[in-house]
């Protein structure tokens, strides 16, 4: 499986089929999965004040981006998540 980077970008397909570029924003592994933080190219291109919407996915064993089964596994990923990127915004 090639590894993921930030800064990569992807095109996924959402639930009608219409297919979005997304940026990869972060990656981590929690209890042994890998984790993806990514959104919207569109959306980071436009400068705005706005919050920007991130999702998370995870990597299947096929390297391959899944939907997170639980809200019990996307709460765990959030935490995660905001952990390194406040941690990340502190540090400057």
């Amino acid at each position: 499986m090639e590894k993921v980077e930030v800064g990569e970008i992807f095109t996924i397909s959402d639930e009608t089929g219409e297919e979005n570029e997304v940026e990869v924003l972060a990656v981590l592994t929690v209890d042994e999965v890998e984790y993806v933080a990514v959104s919207f190219v569109e959306d980071l291109q436009e400068e705005t004040d706005e919050d920007i919407d991130i999702f998370f996915l995870k990597i299947d064993e096929d390297g391959d981006f899944a939907a997170i089964d639980s809200d019990e596994e996307f709460d765990r990923v959030s935490n995660a998540f905001d952990e390194i990127l406040n941690n990340d915004e502190g540090g400057e």
